[in-house]
This record gives structure tokens, C-alpha cells and sequence, in this order.
């Protein structure tokens, strides 16, 4: 099995779940800035040209949460209830909440804030982010009222509906999302730390690059 990366939101939960479930697999990393995303043999794998992109044998698979589902299978994790079709509705929705809502409101912060700052390509947009802000507010409002008596957004335990929401929202800090009224989604966030594996999720021999935050698959 072979996992291909690059220093992004989207390959840090697969990572994460990798190092979490302790899977054997070759972790390559893609050079973002060299352009290996776009090159002839990874696009031939990936025609989005982003990452991660996972390749089993004969199976290629991109897009995150696919790549997560089909990891917890192989690998016998309820992280994907597989063999509980009311679970995987509630994972599903949440998956769903967040590549239609969630990400799309934190996405503008961490664009500005830290993707900026990673390319150099100037000072966040402070007059964009006030008009993003009520978007951010509106939708954190439905995730912390949903945390408010629950430790995980799905199941009663963590699945990989956790790590697709906090893969942005881990940055809140660094970001400056208006986030510290909502004491049920920073709780949550600070116990996500707390597992190794999400804490620190990227292989211990990585090239020297910067964190890139990119929108990935």
C-alpha cells in the first residue's frame, strides 16, 4: 500500500488515522512546489492533481474520506462503522455537514491566515474575513449546540467524521476564526490533541518543507 501526500488538511486525517490504526504502508511524499502533484505519472493516479491519493494493489483511490472509510475496513476499525448502517448515516451526515457547510465557512480563515503566510502571498484579507465571519458563526453555532453533551461529533466515539471536521478547525488559533465563544468545539478540538496520532500525524523522515495548507481532496 501506498499513501502520497504533502503537508496539508486533507492528508493529515488519513495520516493521522494511519498512525492511529498502525498501518504498514509507504508514505511518499509529494513535493507541492515542485510541482510533482501536476506530473504526467501522478496525474495518471490522481487526475484532481492534489493529495492524498492512496494506491492498494490494483485500487487507487483519492478524495480523504474515501481513502479513511476504506482504511477502517481493511483494517477492522469501527473509526468507519462498516457493519452498522444507522452509524454509518450519522457518519454520513456529518461528512457531508462538513464538505457542504463547515469546511466551506473555516475554509476562508485558514486561506488568509495561514496559506498566505505559508506562499507568501501577502497579508490576509482582513475585510474578506469580516464578511465571511457570519457564515463561521452561524454553522459553529450548529456544531458546539451539537457537542454540547457529547465528547464526538458521531457514534458516542471518534470516527473519521472527527478528523474530517478538525482538519482546518485545529488551526483556529493560528487561523483567527472567531471561535472562543464556543466552549463545546474547543473542547472537542483539545481532546483530538490529546490522541498522538492527530496531534502529530506527519511520518518522522519528511522532507523540509513548511506546513502547506492547500485545499486538498
Amino acid at each position: 500500500m501506498r499513501i502520497y501526500w504533502i503537508k496539508a488538511q486533507a492528508p493529515r486525517r488519513v495520516l493521522a488515522l494511519v498512525k492511529h490504526l498502525g498501518i504498514d504502508a509507504e508514505l511518499i511524499e509529494k513535493d507541492l512546489m515542485a510541482g510533482e502533484l501536476k506530473a504526467a505519472d501522478y496525474a495518471a493516479l490522481n487526475p484532481n492533481c492534489k493529495a492524498p491519493t492512496l494506491v492498494d494493489g490494483d485500487r487507487v483511490l483519492w478524495e480523504s474520506s474515501a481513502i479513511m472509510a476504506y482504511l477502517c475496513i481493511k483494517h477492522g476499525s469501527d473509526l468507519w462503522p462498516a457493519h452498522s448502517p444507522d452509524e454509518q448515516i450519522d457518519v454520513l451526515r456529518w461528512l457531508s455537514w462538513n464538505d457542504c457547510h463547515w469546511a466551506n465557512a473555516v475554509a476562508p480563515f485558514y486561506f488568509e491566515h495561514v496559506v498566505k503566510s505559508t506562499f507568501g502571498l501577502g497579508p490576509p484579507n482582513l475585510e474578506l474575513l469580516k464578511a465571511e465571519t457570519a457564515g463561521l458563526i452561524r454553522f459553529a453555532r450548529v456544531l458546539d449546540a451539537h457537542l454540547a453533551n457529547r465528547r464526538y461529533v458521531a457514534c458516542g466515539r471518534l470516527t473519521i467524521a472527527d478528523f474530517q471536521l478538525a482538519s482546518m478547525a485545529t488551526y483556529w488559533r493560528e487561523s483567527d476564526m472567531p471561535l472562543d465563544a464556543f466552549a463545546n468545539i474547543l473542547r472537542w478540538l483539545d481532546d483530538l490533541m490529546r490522541i498522538p496520532a492527530w496531534a502529530d500525524p506527519w511520518p518522522s523522515e519528511t522532507r523540509p518543507l513548511t506546513e502547506v495548507a492547500v485545499a486538498a481532496g
